[in-house]
């Protein structure tokens, strides 16, 4: 479970790859489905990651762009990679997206929360009253599963090479008392631990701040070691969607919007001691 390696991020690599040798072929999404015998939509789905590839689809392609030995060997051992189950796979009927298999392998996490604690720093309690909220018909056990779910994916904070992660939270989401004042006071206690950590930034975007970059609700930003291999992605989330943003044009915007909330939200000193009022404010 400690694992770094990703077989989501190994498929994405595969896509990625083999839709670099198309382009280097110069060929076209009809000419790969007219020579391969397929229907266009499945080299779409293939290329954009809403479908895997078989050994045999794998090859034909292969084929079809001329690859090289190496190039073969790589790519097969990567789609092979991407065929392995990760950690969370036991976890698909609560962890419905492939943000999981992203977050597992990035250097670093930048996330903005506007609304509630990200999943990563969520104490139990926090996180069922969080869940109990937003599912009001789930069983226990939907609930146990969910909660099971997010205590594994901490695994990453702790293991040999943690990422960075950088949180600016908005001050709706630490006033906003989730679970009643006990269970809110212990979960700001869990963010104030968690900015002694090396590997953990936190800030706090004050209400006196005004309007900011991102009005329009909460974002994360995945960068990973070797960017030319494994580019930066952005998530963008609520309730009923999640849109996983890979055009460089498109993280590059939610970068500059990251950088200029770090610059409007309190340094983490500051931030450490609001958040210290705040869990005293609710012990009176």
């Amino acid at each position: 479970m400690a694992s770094a390696a990703s077989p989501t991020i190994r498929a994405r690599r595969l896509r990625r790859e083999l839709r670099r040798l198309r382009d280097l072929r110069g060929l076209t999404v009809d000419d790969v489905a007219r020579s391969v015998g397929w229907h266009r939509a499945k080299v779409i789905r293939i290329e954009q990651g809403h479908s895997g590839i078989a050994a045999d689809g794998l090859r034909k392609l292969l084929d079809l762009y001329d690859a090289s030995s190496e190039e073969r060997d790589a790519l097969t051992s990567l789609a092979r990679q991407a065929r392995q189950k990760g950690w969370w796979s036991v976890y698909g009927d609560v962890l419905p997206d492939d943000y999981v298999g992203f977050e597992a392998e990035a250097e670093s996490i930048s996330t903005f929360q506007s609304l509630h604690i990200p999943g990563l720093l969520q104490t139990e309690e926090y996180a069922r009253a969080i869940i109990h909220a937003g599912r009001t018909t789930a069983s226990k056990d939907e609930v146990d599963r969910v909660i099971a779910a997010r205590q594994a994916r901490k695994i990453l904070l702790t293991r040999d090479a943690p990422p960075k992660l950088w949180i600016i939270l908005d001050e709706a989401a630490v006033r906003r008392v989730v679970g009643g004042a006990k269970i809110m006071s212990v979960q700001l206690g869990r963010i104030i631990e968690a900015c002694q950590l090396p590997a953990v930034e936190v800030q706090v975007l004050p209400f006196a701040a005004g309007a900011h970059a991102s009005m329009g609700g909460a974002f994360t930003i995945l960068d990973y070691a070797e960017p030319a291999l494994d580019p930066a992605i952005v998530y963008v989330d609520n309730d009923t969607n999640t849109l996983l943003l890979e055009e460089e044009q498109q993280v590059s915007r939610y970068k500059l919007v990251f950088d200029h909330l770090r610059a409007k939200a309190l340094d983490p000193d500051q931030s450490a001691d609001f958040l210290v009022r705040i869990s005293a404010e609710l012990q009176d």
